[in-house]
This record gives structure tokens, sequence and C-alpha cells, in this order.
């Protein structure tokens, strides 16, 4: 079997071409202008093999980012799992708020809570090495692929095992940032991302149980002047903000996505009153 034959045989298994490029160049170690230039090369049995065996996961839906490992975020390439949720370009609207909100903070103490692959907090202590960043996760596993990413990319983040803000008891930060599980355990589109860890995409019923704890927690653990950002559902902003300011936030406000979506909502806490 040729390069083309074998591109061929994916978009057959309704595959898509950059999806089945990607493959095919993660299994040659090669790039896809190079394919593209060399699509008479002959695949040797086992790479022949292992190339069917990844196309048909995909076309099952599994995440191409767990097929080949790993996924851009920010500019920066992390190491996934199916311990972890594969990081969303949506996601790099918190991060970019999150240094919006720290441009005239130095070496300010920020958490990230269920980081899960570490992409926000390794992402913010890429960007601004002066940030003392610290990652909590429940899911050992996770915790392991957010040091693994810390290490290969060359980020300082103190990492934590625990629930939400557990390990930091006593702690305060500038900022606490988090993408939560969110999503509605009735949600038509959840069986679609069954590939995915479920606990880190739903906390069952309305799908809001951990912004609660989140946000309920983050008065006894932000600065005063310190914030808390939290990516949410398209749905759930006003869910949100509400929650800010039952809890006492100065003015919370929500960010769209770049398709116009609610997307991420925060506010800043004016300390003891």
């Amino acid at each position: 079997m040729q390069v083309k034959a074998a591109l061929a045989l994916a978009r057959s298994r309704g595959v898509e071409r950059l999806d089945a490029q990607l493959l095919l160049s993660h299994a040659l170690a090669q790039s896809r202008s190079w394919l593209i230039a060399h699509d008479d090369h002959p695949l040797a049995p086992s790479l022949q093999q292992h190339f069917v065996h990844s196309v048909e996961r995909r076309a099952a839906g599994e995440p191409l980012a767990y097929l080949i490992g790993e996924r851009e975020f920010h500019g920066l390439r992390f190491v996934v799992s199916p311990a972890v949720l594969v990081p969303r370009p949506e996601t790099e609207l918190l991060v970019d708020w999150s240094l919006a909100v720290l441009r005239a903070s130095e070496a300010a103490p920020i958490v990230d809570l269920g980081t899960g692959s570490g992409a926000i907090a390794v992402t913010l202590a890429r960007r601004r090495p002066d940030l003392h960043v610290t990652a909590t996760d429940i899911d050992l596993t996770a915790l392991q692929v957010a040091q693994l990413n810390a290490k290969q990319l060359g980020a300082s983040i103190e990492c934590l095992h625990g629930s939400w803000w557990q390990p930091v008891a006593g702690r305060r930060f500038q900022l606490a940032v988090s993408n939560p599980p969110y999503i509605d355990e009735n949600d038509p589109h959840l069986p679609n991302l069954r590939h995915e860890p479920r606990h880190a995409l739903t906390p069952g019923g309305d799908g809001l149980a951990a912004l609660r704890q989140i946000v309920c927690g983050a008065p006894a653990h932000l600065q005063p002047g310190g914030w808390l950002l939290l990516e949410h559902g398209h749905d759930q902003g006003a869910a949100v903000r509400a929650l800010l300011d039952d809890a006492g936030f100065t003015c919370p406000q929500t960010r769209r996505d770049l398709a116009g979506l609610e997307r991420c909502s925060g506010a800043c806490w004016p300390g003891d009153t």
C-alpha cells in the first residue's frame, strides 16, 4: 500500500482528509507536505496495520488528539491521553482574559482548579514566568499528564492532588481560573463525547454543581482585588453571573468566544466586608 492508497482508504471509511493526513504523518514521523510530495511512498506492512487501526478508531469518533497523543493549545503542543479532556480552542479565551487581568500584577500567585492536561496552568506559566502557578486535580493520572506537559514545555508549576479548593486550604490567590465539568447530564451532545473522561465533562444534574462549589469556596481563597474566571456552557452565562453576584463579587461579566457564544464569566473579589 502506498501513501495515496492509504489516504484513499481513510476517506472511504469516512475520515476527513486532514485527519487522515495527520494520522499518517504521525505514523511516518513526516510532515503533511512530505506526504503530498511522496504519495507513491510504500508503507511497511506493520505501519499499514497501525494506520488502518487508527483510521477505524477515528471513524468510530475517537478524538484525533488521543490517536496522535498531542494537541495544540495557545501555540503550544500538549501531550494528551484519554485521562484528560482534549484542550479546546474556546478555552484560549480563558487564558487571554487571565493574562489581561494579571497585566499589572508581578509574581502573583494563581491557581488553576481541575487542571486536567495542564493546558491553562502551563500556558500561563509559559507566557508569564514570573507567576506562581498552582494546579489542582482530583485525578492523579490527569495530574501526571499536567506535570509531563509542564516538564516538556519548560514551565514551572506546582501540582497538587485534591478536589477544587481542598489542596490549597489556607492559601489566597490573585487569580483563580477553572474550566470545570459543566455539561448538563441530559445534554443530547454528551454521548458524542463518550471517549473523553465523563467526570471532566459533566458533574451531573443541571451541570452547575462544580461551578457552584468553586464560586462558594472562592472568597476564602482570593486576595482583595483578586479575580475568579470560569469557563461554562454557552447557555450558562446568566446563571454563573448570578452565582458570582450572590457570593459578593464585584460586577460579574461574561465574554463571548469567536462563535459569539457566552463562554467565560468572571468577577473581582472586593475583600472582606
